[in-house]
């Protein structure tokens, strides 16, 4: 599916300084780059995307994204949204006010230093595999036995049809009898066509979403459909949540800076 000549995608990196267990970490040193410059270079090898911004409500991260990437590549945004769709969706729409008329947005995290641009393209051939589908999302076979129980690596389970009937920090499904079925671990990675990011962003908070502390319980809870695509990439680096998870990405750069 050629994306790019078909549909207007924004992409849009949401990154907050004030991140709850390493603050700062958007600006982290990661062999001589900022990483929220690792996401955004990355990003911009997606074939899909018809523009690409950070999007920050701390100056110190526009103002270093501004410094690598230029005008426009950032935008200030309101600090009191509760989540990083919320954000992408008043970029959205602030461009569409400015005319861009964007068909849809995908929502990439701002902690993934080794992203696979590909995966960014996966979600959007989800996102515009059926004209039903108004938001879509990546999973993975999770393949070791500890991280099934590990409450970091959340857990979704797959309809026949590919959407998701539900996330869980806990493991699911459970093995009760044979033959087992693969565990699939959430990538988070979000495609929203325009129309339902401006709806969802609206949508009150859901009593499953505040229990797990998983924001993408919410489309469920209220009835939407989101599609889910097993990826087709090899395994990335970690997400960086913690100072170890920052060292290890910074080892697994410079080994591929110098194998």
């Amino acid at each position: 599916m050629k994306l790019r000549s078909a549909y207007k995608i924004l992409g849009v990196i949401p990154a907050r300084y004030a991140s709850t267990r390493l603050p700062g970490k958007v600006l982290a040193d990661i062999c001589g780059k900022p990483m929220i410059r690792h996401v955004y270079e990355r990003a911009l090898r997606a074939l899909c995307l018809t523009e690409l911004v950070v999007a920050t409500d701390d100056r110190r991260v526009f103002e270093a994204v501004h410094a690598f990437a230029g005008d426009g590549a950032a935008v200030m945004t309101s600090p009191d949204h509760p989540n990083g769709s919320s954000r992408a969706a008043e970029v959205l729409e602030r461009k569409n006010k400015e005319g861009r008329d964007l068909d849809a947005v995908i929502n990439i995290q701002g902690d993934e230093p080794l992203l696979d641009p590909a995966m960014i393209d996966e979600v959007a051939e989800a996102l515009f595999s059926g004209p039903d589908v108004v938001c879509s999302t990546l999973c993975r076979p999770l393949e070791a036995e500890g991280d099934r129980s590990n409450p970091n690596a959340v857990k979704v389970v797959l309809g026949l049809d590919g959407d998701a009937l539900y996330f869980s920090r806990s493991s699911i499904p459970y093995p009760r009898s044979t033959p087992r079925i693969p565990v699939y671990e959430h990538i988070g990675l979000y495609g929203y066509r325009s129309g339902f990011l401006r709806r969802y962003a609206e949508l009150p908070m859901t009593p499953l979403a505040e229990t797990e502390s998983l924001e993408q319980l919410k489309i469920l809870e209220h009835g939407y459909r989101l599609r889910v695509a097993v990826t087709r990439c090899g395994g990335a680096g970690p997400s960086v949540d913690t100072a170890e998870d920052l060292d290890a990405v910074r080892r697994m750069l410079e080994r591929t800076k110098n194998p």
